[in-house]
This record gives structure tokens, C-alpha cells and sequence, in this order.
């Protein structure tokens, strides 16, 4: 059994969506697999960004006990996070497919049989910006065959683009998170 840092006991913080007691050992239960440092790192970036693990916002993610743990957030975390900005002004989003010999931009994620996914973009709106902020991303970037990316690979690239775009439309907001699409663990 690991014994956890005194300091990490307890710490409560507010959030958008209400108060927080998060703990060590809450944390632990939320990840069996975690040290003590990342636990403790992963505290203190929910307290940082105040957001809520209970309510899936943020994960610590650890399948191997060798590897380290992934702190990343749910996409519904970003798109709320922005949508509370009083400078945005919406976004698009959607796949780069290939279609016979076209390449095409299709808003969403649906593909008619025979296309080919090449990767995803995203366009992200701010009131006081002239020009959109434009990410597109390639599937040979992220996509590693594991979990979501052979039911859906079109949503979750689509996904990547739109994190990707709210992040550069509000650094400030989203600062060293990072959704699982994005990491190798996803």
C-alpha cells in the first residue's frame, strides 16, 4: 500500500458547477494505478482549472504501471469552457475526406462508403477577432487503431481539430490540458 503526501489529505475548491472535496485517496480510487506525484500533480491541475473529476471533466488515466499517467480533459469541458467566454462566437468543425479524386471539407463527421478519412479541421470564432482561429489535423497523426478510433475514427478526429482550435482561440482558458483523443493512451 502506498502511503499519500499529508498535504494531499484534502483540498476543496469551487468550480462552475459547484464545490469540490477532492483527496488523495478519492483520486486514488478514480486511479488505482497512480503514484503519489501524479496523483499529487493531478490535484493540483483540477484545483488550478477547477474542474470537477466526479463529473468527468478530468481523468487520470494510467493503464500501465510502468508508463506515466495522462491528465485529460472531457471535450464537453473545452466546448463549455468557451461558451462561457463572453469573446466567443461559436465554431465549425468537422472531417478532410478524400471522395474519388477530391479532397473535401465536410462539416461533421459522416462519410459516404467509399471515402477515405484523411484527418479533421475546426474553425473557432471570437468576437474580437477578425479572422477565425483554423486547425486541421491528420488521421496518420492520431490515430493508433486502439479503442474509439476503430468504432468512430471520423468523431474522434473531428474531436482532436475542435480541442485543438478552442485551445488556440483561448490559451488562456486551456493552458497544458489536453483531451484523450490527444494522448497515446486513447
Amino acid at each position: 500500500m502506498t502511503s499519500e503526501p499529508k498535504e494531499m489529505a484534502l483540498v476543496t475548491y469551487s468550480t462552475p458547477r459547484g464545490e469540490v472535496a477532492l483527496s488523495a485517496r478519492a483520486v486514488r480510487a478514480l486511479c488505482p494505478k497512480a503514484t503519489p506525484e501524479e496523483i499529487a500533480l493531478f490535484v493540483k491541475v483540477c484545483l488550478y482549472h477547477r474542474l470537477n473529476p466526479f463529473l468527468r471533466e478530468v481523468y487520470l488515466i494510467k493503464y500501465d504501471e510502468r508508463a506515466p499517467a495522462s491528465i485529460v480533459v472531457g471535450k464537453d469541458t473545452f466546448t463549455q469552457r468557451a461558451e462561457s467566454d463572453p469573446n466567443f462566437d461559436g465554431f465549425s468543425a468537422g472531417v478532410i475526406i478524400k471522395r474519388g479524386d477530391a479532397i473535401l471539407s465536410e462539416a461533421g463527421s459522416f462519410m459516404l462508403e467509399g471515402d477515405t478519412l484523411l484527418g479533421g479541421w475546426a474553425e473557432v470564432y471570437r468576437k474580437d477577432r477578425v479572422h477565425p482561429f483554423r486547425v486541421s489535423v491528420s488521421m496518420k497523426e492520431y490515430n493508433r487503431g486502439q479503442s474509439s478510433w476503430r468504432s468512430m475514427p471520423a468523431t474522434m478526429i473531428r474531436k482532436v481539430a475542435l480541442v485543438q482550435a478552442l485551445r488556440e482561440a483561448f490559451p488562456s482558458l486551456f493552458v497544458g490540458l489536453y483531451d484523450a483523443a490527444e494522448t497515446s493512451d486513447s
